[in-house]
């Protein structure tokens, strides 16, 4: 299996994407499968490796990607060494570093023979879920799409939390993360950004619009972001397939580091549901 790590994509705004890729050689065109993180997430968090792997092994070409500001570096592409780009992050950097993510995979000749350029799928987790969602119904070279664990709008999360008035005021406000401890800044652009982008950044609208197939699965036991969004999501598309794992969490339970050799069960499952889904 070819696995070629921390490649660097040239986003729009002035930080590089840093991008995996997994395959098996066979100089045969295969489908593209492109994975977006979510928030406070990285591409090698937990067991995404393990997941990109089991997709190369069933015959994909499988990319995951860093957001340009989700706090890592080229350097460190794990974890939030560069808090300042963190704190300047927000949906519309999102969705255009994934239609960069686009641009690069449909024009490169690096892997003649390999990739299907006209055959490219989408999945999210959590925040990720709600971008892949919006570039679905605004991407024609989007053939499917699926969500993991997906929110399902922005407008409530648009504040992030606490009093925005302060938060105008002061510039900046701060999230503590559970497991690294850091104070994570975020600076009042997000929630303008939102307002200034408000009708792109409408979920709901978009996957009224979806015209492609569309998977939806969720934890019964997620308790980071209700079920109920997951049922939000499929009332809005009737064609949309909805399936639930049993007793797994917001991460399919994994954690990370994850230094098990295989995914856990739920993941395994959620993985297994995506890959009959494209095929």
């Amino acid at each position: 299996m070819k696995n070629i790590k921390n490649s660097i994509i040239d986003g729009k705004h002035q930080k590089p994407i840093v991008t995996d890729v997994f395959y098996n050689e066979t100089h045969q065109p295969k489908k593209v499968v492109i994975f977006c993180h979510g928030y406070k997430g990285f591409k090698d968090w937990g067991a995404w490796n393990l997941m990109a792997e089991a997709f190369a092994k069933a015959g994909f070409f499988f990319i995951k990607f860093n957001f340009s500001h989700n706090g890592g570096t080229p350097e460190q592409p794990i974890d939030f060494p560069d808090l300042e780009a963190f704190g300047n992050n927000n949906y519309s950097k999102e969705l255009d570093d994934l239609e960069s993510v686009l641009d690069w995979i449909s024009r490169t000749t690096d892997f003649k023979n390999e990739i299907n350029s006209t055959d490219i799928s989408l999945i999210g987790h959590s925040r990720g879920g709600g971008i892949v969602l919006l570039k679905a119904n605004e991407d024609a070279r989007i053939k499917e799409v699926i969500t993991l664990a997906a929110v399902c709008d922005f407008g409530s999360r648009s504040t992030i939390t606490g009093d925005l008035e302060n938060w105008k005021n002061e510039g900046v406000k701060y999230v503590v993360n559970g497991r690294t401890k850091q104070q994570m800044p975020h600076f009042y652009q997000f929630y303008e950004d939102f307002k200034a982008n408000e009708e792109r950044l409408h979920i709901q609208k978009a996957v009224e619009k979806i015209k492609v197939p569309q998977l939806i699965i969720h934890g019964d036991q997620d308790t980071s972001i209700s079920i109920d969004e997951a049922h939000k999501i499929h009332s809005w598309n009737g064609n949309s397939i909805l399936k639930f794992i049993k007793n797994a969490d917001h991460v399919f339970n994994v954690c990370h580091p994850w230094e098990k050799e295989k995914m856990s069960k739920e993941l395994a499952e959620t993985t297994q549901l995506c890959i009959d889904f494209l095929k």
